[in-house]
């Protein structure tokens, strides 16, 4: 990709005393200023690889834009609500730039209840797990939520991104997926390899190789809504037969739901382009 297209998203991490932001970037110093193609005219969906140059240049006047629904799950705390409230101003800054094929935006917040935001920030209420349920791992009410967004909401976007509440947007962000594939970043502690004893459990060998399963979470992923709404049921069961089994939980701990889209998404045959330049972390 040439200096003159550098608008592709990628999520930077950094901390700032005890906050962490996700920042959605374009490629900029002192990441690579060129993005080559990948080798073969097929994405592979196995192989980390990094932003492919078609994906600029058919975002010309005339091709037809690809829109995608930002969504993003929330509880009512103070600290989240404050974190929603900067991701949606910075999601607004450049919903209309150029390259931008951000759709509508939804905070789905899920304590079951409205809050003083709701006309600030486009939100879905969700119910909660029932008391218990989430057995203080309160990441278990995603999926939930998601569930409960996709089966209600009127969504008019063929594609979701799923966010979350401390991603910052600072350039307009482009539709990364393709042909019925997801657009993801692989994360280095996702590692369905050495886990695959404790996954087998969730995907049975008749699935295939546990290489099906991509080193990823649910966010950021960009995934067709129809393939979101097979996907989102199954990853809220497998999420909840993880948390109660004691070794799944003990080998995956904070990153226990992640594991569980992963899974999920590969239960239903919907592969992930891996995009390795989608997110940077930096301490």
């Amino acid at each position: 990709m040439g200096c003159g297209h550098l608008f592709y998203s990628t999520l930077v991490t950094f901390s700032v005393a005890l906050i962490t932001y996700n920042i959605i970037i374009s490629a900029n110093a002192p990441l690579k200023q060129d993005f080559p193609n990948p080798s073969s005219s097929s994405i592979s969906v196995d192989p980390v690889i990094e932003m492919p140059l078609e994906r600029s240049r058919r975002h010309g006047a005339a091709a037809n834009k690809r829109l995608f629904h930002t969504a993003m799950t929330a509880s009512d705390s103070v600290y989240n609500t404050w974190q929603c409230r900067v991701m949606y101003y910075w999601f607004k800054k450049f919903q209309n730039g150029p390259n931008s094929e951000m759709g509508g935006f939804t905070r789905i917040l899920h304590s079951g209840k409205p809050d003083k935001y709701m006309d600030e920030i486009p939100t879905f209420i969700a119910q909660p797990l029932p008391a218990g349920m989430d057995q203080g791992y309160i990441v278990l009410n995603r999926p939930w939520a998601f569930v409960q967004w996709l089966e209600k909401a009127d969504i008019k976007e063929e594609y979701i991104l799923m966010a979350e509440p401390d991603h910052i947007i600072v350039k307009p962000i482009p539709n990364l997926s393709k042909d019925g594939l997801g657009a993801a970043f692989p994360f280095f502690y996702i590692e369905p390899k050495k886990y695959e004893s404790v996954l087998r459990k969730y995907f049975p060998k008749d699935m295939g190789p546990i290489t099906n399963i991509d080193p990823i979470g649910n966010s950021p992923v960009v995934v067709g809504r129809d393939s979101l709404k097979k996907i989102a049921p199954v990853w809220m069961n497998v999420s909840l037969a993880m948390k109660k089994d004691p070794e799944t939980d003990k080998a995956f701990g904070w990153v226990l739901e992640m594991y569980a889209y992963a899974v999920a998404s590969a239960l239903n045959g919907v592969g992930n382009i891996l995009y390795k330049d989608f997110m940077i972390q930096v301490g």
